[in-house]
């Protein structure tokens, strides 16, 4: 199963984050210090979080501004969502489930008093007794003549009334109802004449208003145990290279709290070797037996083995995950082999290199050492279950070089792969150019508002902001003055447009945009003027696409760009398009496309108007439609579509203008 959308709400900085979308793969959550990242991390953790982590404190974890209510009990903790969350069921999940419930999403919340709450939407709703209790009359009229003596015990009136005293209209048909009347219907069926259809019917639609019950709490109990784990890891769990057994074990016996959260890595390390700190010890410690008593020589010698071979497998085991994720030298095997290491009292972590030579683990680059000490932590967190376990990264390579944290970012993407992962990051070089439509923006820009989340790129506190408009410059720097070939574009929904559907087309090796092509999005149609004097006043070769609107017929009428460019640089949207809307826009290149990913992902239906109205543009309908409606929702959800499909779930008239389009561009950069 997969999360998909979130809500925090009573939680420290936290008053309501609102709804926020969850990314199949990986989520970048951006914001600045102190706007509340890590404690949304924290508080979805406790969803299904690993052993011995601990659980909502409301002294400690109940917003401190609110809490005379829970000191006053004018609210009770168990009355307070903390963390809400809903899922998305796989095919094995469904297949797990009754077939009348594949069809619904689940959800899971968790209180402030650590109970939880679970649900499905989408299911069949359970019925009420208003709409059964005709039915349930009528089949006494007809059985009561046919029941068995009194002194067998069942009367199917008199029954009926001891099981729904105290029913009302509303009365939902679930739980212990449920199965007492589905108990009375088996009692009931023998009584009903084989050759009554109507009566035989009737049975079978009573008898299907209890299933819904079985069958919904038949998924919950199922979906209940295939909820993943959350594992949250941060920049304070690491693996130290050298414990000292003697030590670590006293602090942990007496509970030294001031450390736990520094021996935490170590204590990961140990519980995925198998043994505790004072079980290491003691054979570090342990004497060698007298020479005349085998029994004791052979029960030391397996001691020694297994510590043994507990070490090697937990060495081979992270060595195999680690090289999967970190690959530093492009072209290089990476052969490098993480240790594990008994030695009296000490347990070293070492890293062995390609060439035989042992280093410790704090000499190796801080991405390293980070790599590793999280493999250690989710490896011993979630134990056999890390094929259905969610990732919670808390800044992950903070301390890298900015370089080396774009590096990285594809570590984070195998990551994801194989885990679904959300990472907090105020880093522009962990957010990629083309990964806007991943992040979740996250500000806190009043205390008594709390810390709110947007799936949108959007924010009323400039610093939220900063990561995203960093990474793009950065890029944009990288790229603007580097390609030969540039097309300009009036914005960003523009680029992820061309670029995906460009990627798709090639899959299919339909058509292929010259890879050489550096496309620029210039944010408004107005400012394409000035990307295009700077690119050509480098002597690059430069086009400029503009959609056909009344923005683009502007700044395609602008002498300078004219001047710049000639007009066969400027193209629009309309020249590859052959539908009746009089002035397209690239939406409009894949009408039929969004119309439906509108309704699936969006939930803005205008199916019936795109039909009655197709000389209409179709962001006009998607606007009159919902006035939420946002462009940039619309690309974003087109994107994710594109990572599913390929490009025969085009349709060919949006195939044939998009190629067309991509021929014009190849030509006028060639």
């Amino acid at each position: 199963m997969r999360l998909c959308k979130a809500r925090v709400t009573n939680y420290r900085s936290v008053i309501d984050t609102g709804w926020f979308d969850i990314e199949n793969a990986k989520t970048i959550m951006v914001g600045p210090n102190e706007a509340g990242k890590s404690a949304v991390l924290q508080a979805l953790q406790q969803i299904n979080p690993p052993p011995e982590v601990p659980k909502f404190d409301p002294l400690r974890d109940y917003p401190r501004s609110k809490y005379n209510d829970i000191s006053k009990k004018t609210i009770d903790p168990k009355d307070v969502t903390v963390v809400q969350v809903e899922f998305e069921l796989d095919d094995e999940d469904r297949a797990a489930i009754p077939e009348s419930m594949r069809s619904a999403r689940y959800y899971f919340y968790r209180k402030l008093d650590n109970t939880g709450v679970h649900g499905l939407h989408e299911a069949p709703e359970l019925p009420r007794y208003s709409s059964i209790s005709k039915d349930l009359i009528r089949l006494c009229a007809h059985t009561d003549p046919r029941k068995p003596t009194e002194e067998e015990g069942f009367s199917p009136t008199r029954d009926l009334a001891t099981i729904t005293t105290g029913w009302g209209d509303n009365t939902t048909i679930s739980d212990d109802r449920a199965q007492a009347l589905k108990a009375w219907l088996d009692k009931v069926l023998p009584l009903i004449d084989e050759s009554n259809d109507a009566e035989e019917k009737r049975w079978e639609s009573l008898a299907l208003t209890t299933k819904i019950h079985l069958d919904r709490a038949a998924a919950l109990h199922e979906l209940q145990n295939r909820v993943p784990i959350f594992v949250l890891f941060n920049n304070y769990f690491r693996v130290k290279p050298q414990i000292q057994l003697n030590h670590l074990a006293q602090r942990l016996s007496t509970n030294l709290l001031d450390d736990a959260q520094y021996d935490y890595g170590n204590v990961c390390l140990l519980k995925l070797l198998g043994f505790t700190a004072q079980e290491l010890s003691d054979l570090g410690n342990a004497a060698q037996p007298a020479a005349n008593d085998p029994d004791a020589i052979q029960a030391h010698r397996d001691q020694l083995n297994k510590r043994s071979y507990e070490l090697n497998a937990a060495s081979v085991q992270l060595t195999k995950e680690i090289r999967s994720v970190w690959r530093p030298r492009e072209g290089s095997a990476d052969a490098d082999k993480l240790r594990i290491i008994a030695d009296g009292q000490y347990l070293k972590v070492v890293v062995e290199d390609d060439v035989g030579v042992e280093i410790e683990l704090d000499q190796r680059s801080e991405g390293f050492q980070w790599i590793v000490s999280f493999f250690v932590v989710f490896f011993a967190e979630v134990g056999g279950k890390h094929k259905n376990a969610i990732l919670l990264l808390d800044e992950p390579g903070v301390s890298l070089h900015g370089l080396k944290q774009r590096e990285f970012r594809s570590t984070l993407t195998r990551l994801s792969e194989n885990n679904q992962t959300l990472y907090t990051t105020h880093s522009p070089f962990l957010v990629g150019p083309d990964e806007l439509d991943l992040v979740r923006v996250v500000e806190m820009t009043d205390r008594k508002l709390g810390t709110k989340i947007h799936t949108t790129v959007a924010s009323g506190d400039p610093a939220a902001l900063l990561p995203l408009q960093e990474a793009l410059g950065y890029d944009l720097a990288q790229t603007l003055f580097t390609q030969e070939r540039n097309l300009v574009l009036e914005g960003l929904t523009d680029y992820w447009y061309l670029d995906t559907t460009a990627a798709l087309l090639r899959a299919a090796n339909l058509v292929n945009l010259n890879e050489k092509i550096a496309l620029v999005p210039a944010a408004t149609a107005g400012k394409v003027v000035y990307f295009a004097t700077i690119l050509y006043a480098q002597k690059f070769k430069v086009a400029a696409l503009l959609d056909s609107d009344n923005a683009g017929d502007q700044a395609a009428k602008q002498e300078t760009l004219v001047h710049t460019l000639g007009n066969k640089g400027i193209l629009r949207t309309k020249d590859a398009y052959t539908g009746p809307v009089a002035n397209p826009e690239i939406e409009d290149l894949l009408r039929e496309t969004l119309v439906k990913i509108a309704k699936e992902a969006l939930g803005i239906d205008v199916s019936a108007e795109a039909a009655a109205q197709p000389n209409r543009a179709i962001v006009d309908l998607f606007s009159a439609a919902s006035s939420d409606f946002s462009k940039y929702k619309l690309a974003k959800a087109y994107i994710r579509w594109t990572r599913d499909n390929s490009a025969s779930d085009l349709s060919s008239v949006e195939l044939a203008q998009f190629k067309a389009l991509i021929e014009k561009i190849n030509k006028a950069l060639k």
